[in-house]
């Protein structure tokens, strides 16, 4: 099925509700990330949320990498 439609394909088929409940916002080495909770006081790191370009280059902070509060 194809749409022609102006519309972001979230607005047509919005994301479940439950789909993002273990995502947060929160401090890592000083710097603010975007993680998803992984159980057992692990996290993964989604997305570094800075306007520094030297916090990209620490890879501590790098999507995917995995840390411990």
């Amino acid at each position: 099925m194809i749409l022609y439609t102006p519309l972001a394909a979230e607005d047509i088929f919005p994301p479940e509700p439950n789909q993002f409940t273990d995502y947060q916002i929160m401090e890592y080495r000083g710097r603010t990330v975007h993680a998803e909770h992984m159980g057992n006081g692990t996290y993964r790191v989604h997305q570094l949320l800075s306007t520094d370009p030297a916090h990209f280059l620490d890879e501590s902070c790098s999507p995917g990498k995995i840390f411990s509060l």
